[in-house]
């Protein structure tokens, strides 16, 4: 074994047991319902130190709205009470989303006043200086800086130096204080893959005890659970988590945009893997609902397009895509993937000539524009190639090509590349072209598997390359080598309930019984909730019942 493994597993070990360390030191400011932190700040008022220190809480769970609340409220309360103010600024920085309202937080930045009754590290904290270097027993310096690094990492970054690093500051931060949101918050998100997500595993399963009352708290376990095929609990936790959303917008009165529909996504994710396909679509349904109540407003309709994508792709239910494309039309002028377009000329079955992409921007506003923009025509474009409909399908590749010209070489070109690829694979296998097919899906895994860790939530390419990889295979006939891809691919993303079905198929045609028992067991285990009709479900018990006679 080389040495580099060796020190790999040591310290994974060693993080391990960290996690397990529940040693306390110092007296803790509660802060009800949200967690635990310690942060002393200069104020003679005790009522606005509690808003604060609820503020920062709210703030390591990234619940901004009411962090923003509570340190407002520190600063009615004391106007000069200047760690108020920089809480405040601090929430509208959001390093993981890469979002920042830079004028928002510059009109606070400006009312901070260098008072005689700062502290040295107040001082650091308003200067943003190198507090965790000067003392790494500062908690709150110590999960302020794990947040930092993890801020760097973006898509497509190699290595995970950042994230074990940071990982390793949040579980010391943990180990001292288990009570603290910041700590188990940022340990789920430094180990986001299935290869590392079994040390957040002890983190995740409590980090909604810890801060029950934001449902991004209740949300965020679900990573893991995810990256480890947990769906029973990733279910949970995300019902847990619109739940809670729902009746804080009602109790406060505020806008319905402001429901976490992150978490109403993940949860339909987690309902078709689990082939709980009428549920499901009864959530697509309240989502297109709201949706139309809203008028379309871009926080209500927001993830739409990889919902209805994933509820078609994954159900396999083709004659439900015309409607959900209709509806995605709605959302926004990059919706069709045809931006110049007329209404009336752009639709779901005839969709118009491209136009050129636009020049590439900021990240923030980049993702904003072209992952949906490319997401609607990766939709349209797979259900025309399974559908057999090959005009709408090039037409669908040449506009992703048109938008994938500027970002040539970069992460987001080849992620548009992969669903150029996809659309044309699943269309040359539709009309027996194998070795076209199997061709670009060489290329299309080899790009995914350039572009580092597996994806940390829902698949936004819709359809895993591996897995799509080994269907096509098995269609081909080559059962042995789409075993290869389906095992890559539930390495890659556990217990996917159609990449199980894949690995069962492909064992039962290699004359595997043993290993497509297992696979047909291991679905129906994740089945278990499905809805009975399926005829992959009847498929699955036919066989296990079937081998238990034998």
């Amino acid at each position: 074994m080389s040495p580099y493994l060796n020190f790999r597993r040591a310290s994974l070990a060693l993080f391990a047991a960290i996690i397990i360390a529940s040693t306390t030191t110092g007296a803790l400011a509660q802060a009800s319902k949200l967690g635990a932190v310690e942060f002393p700040a200069s104020t003679s008022s005790k009522e606005a130190r509690e808003h604060f220190v609820r503020g920062v809480a709210a703030l390591h769970s990234f619940w901004y709205e009411e962090a923003r609340d509570e340190f407002r409220a520190a600063s009615r309360l004391d106007p000069d009470f200047m760690m108020a103010l920089w809480g405040e600024a601090m929430t509208f920085n959001h390093p993981l989303w890469a979002e920042q309202d830079t004028d928002a937080a510059r009109a606070v930045v400006k009312k901070f006043r260098d008072l005689p009754k700062l502290t040295p590290r107040e001082r650091a904290f308003i200067a943003a200086s190198k507090l965790y270097r000067d003392d790494p027993h500062d908690l709150e310096a110590a999960s302020f800086y794990a947040l930092s690094l993890l801020g760097t990492v973006r898509p497509g970054d190699a290595g995970f130096a950042r994230q074990m690093k940071a990982g390793a500051i949040a579980l010391d931060v943990y180990a001292r204080n288990p009570e603290h949101p910041g700590a188990a918050h940022y340990i789920i998100h430094s180990f986001d893959d299935p290869e590392h997500a079994v040390l957040a595993l002890p983190a995740a399963r409590r980090y909604a005890e810890i801060a029950p009352a934001a449902h991004h708290a209740r949300h965020m376990p679900a990573h893991i659970f995810l990256q480890l095929g947990m769906w029973d609990e990733a279910a949970a936790s995300n019902e847990s988590s619109w739940k809670t959303s729902t009746d804080w917008v009602a109790r406060k009165k505020l806008a319905a945009g402001l429901r976490d529909y992150h978490s109403l996504h993940w949860l339909t994710y987690v309902y078709l893997q689990q082939g709980r396909f009428d549920e499901a679509e009864k959530l697509l349904a309240l989502k297109q609902q709201d949706m139309a109540a809203s008028n379309y407003d871009s926080a209500v309709s927001r993830s739409y397009g990889e919902t209805a994508a994933a509820f078609v792709v994954e159900t396999e239910r083709w004659d439900r895509a015309p409607a959900l494309l209709a509806t995605l039309d709605k959302t926004s002028k990059y919706a069709s993937g045809y931006a110049a377009a007329p209404a009336d000329t752009c639709h779901a079955g005839a969709p118009a000539a491209a136009t050129p992409a636009p020049a590439p921007k900021a990240m923030t506003s980049s993702r904003d524009e072209i992952f949906p923009r490319t997401t609607a025509l990766h939709f349209r474009g797979l259900v025309a190639a399974y559908t057999k409909d090959a005009a709408t399908a090039g037409q669908s590749v040449a506009a992703l090509r048109a938008v994938r010209e500027p970002y040539a070489g970069r992460p987001v070109g080849k992620r548009i590349e992969i669903k150029e690829l996809e659309i044309g694979a699943i269309l040359n296998a539709s009309q027996g072209k194998y070795e076209e097919a199997v061709g670009m899906m060489q290329r299309a895994t080899k790009l995914e598997e350039e572009m580092s860790s597996p994806p940390s939530g829902p698949p936004d390419l819709i359809k895993p390359t591996h897995e799509l990889f080994g269907e096509i295979l098995l269609q081909a006939k080559r059962p042995k080598e789409a075993a290869v891809q389906f095992a890559v691919a539930l390495a890659r993303q556990p217990n996917r309930a159609r990449s199980l079905l894949g690995a069962a198929r492909a064992a039962k045609e290699s004359g595997d019984q043993r290993a497509a028992l297992d696979a047909y067991a291991a679905l129906l285990k994740v089945w278990a909730r499905a809805d009975p009709r399926l005829a992959e479900v009847r498929e699955a018990r036919g066989f296990v019942e079937q081998a238990a006679r034998r």
